[in-house]
């Protein structure tokens, strides 16, 4: 293939698409052709038409893949005897690691020191030499372009290189032969590496579909970007794949060009994201990954009844975190219930509330039982208890019930609407 990471073709031209075709070829039967499928529950729960493709099946858990594994291919004999480098904290080092093994290309990746253990040990387990090296990102690029200079590796760019692009655009490519009648299509951006290949694809065959971009609130530099406007904002987020302060200097005219517009979505839309995907799809999505659905979410009247193409683009999330949400959503739907019953210090209080609770038909998760709050009567006591129920009207319902038996009783996480 001509194309190298210095020269790249017009994005308004064919030759991305022919260039991006060719990529599909090179990458064939060494990524899996992830399958896109409608999604009913999301539809509903949306009102638009959703179809999700599945770029989480991949090996390592994520798109990163394509545009690694091409680019490795890419390579020289001389190139690949020196080894590779990549600089990265999540799905990228481990999609360079996989491959660059099963080529048989050494490859450092340089991660930032306070990278999770787990994403050190999953680089680590696919032979990388992994060197934790600064504060944040930056500060690792620094330290992986000395090594560049002394030890002649090449960088594989997780999103800053025509070669990349070109192999990320074989997602858009899948998805818009797959599903050619979508009036959108929802991209995660971070670098703006994976939306400017699907972008080029898709505008290619079919430059009716809306290209829309999605960022997390935090993160917002192509959306402010796309405005005129300088981004400002960091600090962590569930969406750490795509926590990016700036797009790369061939990916930003791309976006301008190809993508009609930019969203941004909250923290708790992409939470909610996630917890939807886990629990309608029965799909793990990561922060980046739940992104596109996020969006949605934040904007119902906008895409109602609109045929909507999303990426499910990562599955690499921590199991704690993942947990965390998972239990918060069921919280939020009120099929998790956390109580505060304060009562008098004497025996039987505690199978009396036992009982009621279990007349009503919920069942008991968790129990704590205190004397010490300074707020409690010193002859009371607080009974903290996590209850099961059905959904929002059951759970009120064994609350007013606990109230009508004299119980004193506090939902711990109120919402808008609730006693």
């Amino acid at each position: 293939m001509a194309l190298n990471q210095d020269a790249q073709p017009s994005s308004g031209s064919g030759a991305w698409l022919q260039t991006i075709r060719a990529a599909a070829e090179k990458l064939k039967g060494s990524i899996i052709r992830t399958p896109a499928v409608e999604a009913p529950k999301l539809s509903v729960l949306t009102a638009a038409r959703i179809f999700l493709k599945y770029e989480c099946m991949q090996a390592t858990g994520s798109f990163k893949e394509r545009g690694a594994l091409l680019k490795l291919l890419s390579l020289s004999e001389a190139e690949r005897e020196r080894g590779a480098i990549a600089i990265s904290a999540g799905n990228h080092a481990q999609a360079v690691a996989y491959h660059a093994a099963r080529l048989g290309i050494p490859v450092t990746v340089v991660m930032p020191e306070g990278t999770p253990f787990n994403k050190v040990a999953s680089t680590e387990g696919y032979g990388a030499k992994v060197i934790l090296a600064g504060e944040h990102i930056g500060q690792s690029e620094s330290h992986a372009r000395r090594l560049i200079a002394e030890r002649g590796f090449t960088l594989i760019h997780p999103y800053d290189d025509a070669i990349v692009i070109a192999g990320q655009g074989t997602a858009g490519l899948e998805f818009i032969e797959d599903c050619p009648a979508l009036d959108c299509m929802i991209v995660p951006i971070g670098g703006g590496g994976f939306i400017s290949g699907v972008a080029a694809a898709v505008k290619a065959l079919n430059p009716g579909v809306e290209i829309i971009g999605v960022e997390v609130e935090s993160y917002p530099s192509a959306h402010a970007a796309l405005r005129g406007e300088t981004a400002h904002g960091g600090g962590p987020t569930l969406a750490e794949g795509i926590a990016v302060k700036s797009c790369g200097a061939r990916t930003l005219p791309m976006i301008r060009e190809l993508v009609q517009d930019v969203v941004l979505v909250s923290e708790k839309a992409i939470e909610e994201a996630i917890f939807c995907l886990a629990s309608l799809q029965k799909t793990i999505a990561e922060g980046a990954g739940a992104a596109g659905l996020a969006a949605v979410l934040s904007n119902r009247t906008r895409f109602a009844g609109r045929r909507v193409g999303l990426f499910q683009s990562g599955a690499n999330i921590d199991p704690r975190v993942l947990a965390s949400i998972l239990m918060r959503g069921l919280e939020r739907e009120s099929k998790i219930v956390s109580l505060r019953i304060s009562v008098p210090d004497k025996p039987g209080m505690l199978g009396e509330i036992a009982t009621g609770i279990g007349r009503c038909g919920a069942n008991i998760l968790e129990v704590h039982h205190s004397r010490l709050f300074l707020d409690v009567p010193a002859k009371g006591a607080v009974v903290e208890i996590a209850i099961e129920t059905k959904d929002r009207a059951h759970a009120q319902a064994t609350v007013e019930q606990l109230r009508q038996h004299g119980f004193e009783v506090e939902r711990v996480n109120k919402l808008y609407g609730e006693a």
